[in-house]
């Protein structure tokens, strides 16, 4: 048995990655285009089950494709509300329902990832600010005496809904269902899009310009679904956690949050700004000084502890879709999935959506 070398008492150097960029933002792109592609065939098939009726229900049919009422946030809020007061599953829009509560359990246990993993507005914000910063060499920061007021709007949009919904009682969020705004309430969304009038155009096209200078403008200060998944983020086990014994102290996690988060501060990230992204730890250096997990042992936790907990970028990949998959089938098993409308009634609503005006709310 050869003899072994005396052990040194001099500090370690920090092990750098072979490669400055680890697989979890190629992970999380391959998540993020495949929801896309799910969300336009969804949009697809549901276009053309709209125009089946607009033309009178002849020609091509499709089936209605109930996954197109993600879209409908508000109404997904209004029936979880309905259920949690009735214990009953709502008959209109349930699927919306369903997605809502997927979204909402992601961000009690996987911080903001539905944000960043699977939001379609989302990824479109991401990308068109990597489009601005390969057009003007940088992106716009605003000082934090602006940044942070506006980052309340979202939160103050949020609350206006939350007041709105919880003043409603069961009977009331029944009835705004069960009215022709609440029946056809995903083909106004459709129509906003396909026959977008002149101050909608130009505030969709401001939005746009914006997420070219700011990076994503829209969720960092107007989305209140964001608002609510960033809220429930703050029960997640999971965080972005440091190890200062592994940090190198070169700050490059900083500059890559797009939250601008200080993150080579702090021991975790508890903000709810965090997305889960993994910006940060793709962009370190040192080996496993950052890492997505759940608390360490101690304080100063051995590498082996800290790696057994800590969720690799594929783990969460997996356990969104886990997640997302058990919602949707759990629907659909239960036959709480579609929305149950006679053909005669989509015939007469389908037609005349944009004629269905919003109901008062008392």
């Amino acid at each position: 048995m050869l003899p072994q070398p005396p052990r040194t008492t001099a500090p370690k150097k920090p092990l750098i990655r072979r490669s400055a960029l680890d697989d979890s933002q190629r992970i999380r792109q391959i998540v993020q285009l495949s929801f896309v592609a799910l969300n336009g065939w969804l949009g697809l098939q549901f276009y053309l089950w709209v125009r089946y009726y607009e033309r009178g229900g002849t020609g091509f049919s499709v089936p209605r494709p109930a996954g197109a009422e993600g879209w409908l946030p508000i109404a997904g809020f209004m029936n979880f509300k309905y259920l949690l007061v009735t214990g009953q599953v709502p008959s209109i829009h349930p699927a919306a329902m369903f997605l809502f509560m997927a979204f909402l359990v992601m961000s009690l246990f996987l911080k903001k990832s539905f944000c960043s993993w699977l939001c379609p507005v989302g990824t479109l914000s991401e990308n068109l600010g990597k489009l601005g910063k390969r057009i003007f060499h940088r992106a716009l920061h605003l000082p934090r005496w602006l940044d942070i007021p506006l980052r309340g709007l979202k939160y103050l949009l949020l609350g206006f809904f939350v007041l709105i919904i919880g003043s409603m009682s069961a009977e009331a969020l029944e009835d705004f269902m069960h009215t022709p705004y609440g029946l056809v309430a995903d083909v106004k969304m459709l129509n906003f899009f396909r026959h977008m009038g002149l101050t909608a155009a130009i505030v969709v096209g401001a939005l746009v310009l914006l997420s070219l200078l700011i990076e994503n403008v829209w969720c960092r200060y107007l989305c209140p679904y964001g608002a609510l998944m960033g809220l429930a983020s703050l029960l997640s086990p999971l965080k972005i956690r440091r190890n200062r014994e592994a940090c190198i102290d070169c700050a490059k996690c900083a500059r890559a949050c797009p939250a601008s988060l200080p993150v080579d501060r702090l021991a975790q990230i508890r903000s709810v700004e965090c997305t889960a992204c993994m910006a940060c730890i793709a962009a370190c250096p040192a080996q496993d000084a950052l890492q997505f997990s759940i608390a360490p042992a101690r304080p100063a936790a051995a590498p082996q502890t800290w790696f057994r907990r800590a969720l690799s970028p594929r783990a969460i990949a997996a356990a969104i879709a886990c997640i997302f998959f058990a919602f949707v089938l759990y629907a659909r098993l239960t036959s709480h999935w579609q929305t149950t409308l006679s053909r005669e009634m989509y015939l007469q609503l389908v037609p005349n959506a944009n004629q269905a005006s919003h109901p008062s709310i008392e």
